[in-house]
């Protein structure tokens, strides 16, 4: 069993930076894929990025890509997501996700676990 709490939302300007931060329980977290998803009012919740256990493989959606960055310690059992140049349209609710056996990074029905989500919201 994991359970993951999302914090580092928040309100900010466009061209901004807001750092998210997905804190994990479970002795082995660090074998989980985790990924990052968003909702915006009225639309689907897409994907944003992926990080594999071993930090080596990252996977961003094109409309993040160069603007986000997503890293782990797994030593703190901890998924951080970087977001820089903020856009208007980056505004959502961002839910970190969690899953053992995950081949296909952006479909979220891959995910076995999800946190509460953290509001970001981005002020043009």
């Amino acid at each position: 069993q994991v359970q993951l709490v999302e914090s580092g939302g928040g309100l900010v300007q466009a061209g901004g930076s807001l750092r998210l931060s997905c804190a994990a329980s479970g002795r082995t977290f660090s074998l989980y894929t985790v990924g990052w998803f968003r909702q915006a009012p009225g639309k689907e919740r897409e994907f944003v990025s992926s990080i594999r256990w071993s930090s080596v493989n990252t996977y961003y959606a094109d409309s993040v890509k160069g603007r986000f960055t997503i890293s782990r310690e797994n030593a703190k059992n901890t998924v951080y997501l970087q977001m820089n140049s903020l856009k208007p349209e980056d505004t959502a609710v961002y839910y970190c996700a969690a899953g053992r056996t995950v081949y296909r990074d952006s479909f979220s029905g891959e995910y076995d676990y999800w946190g509460q989500g953290t509001q970001v919201t981005v002020s043009s």
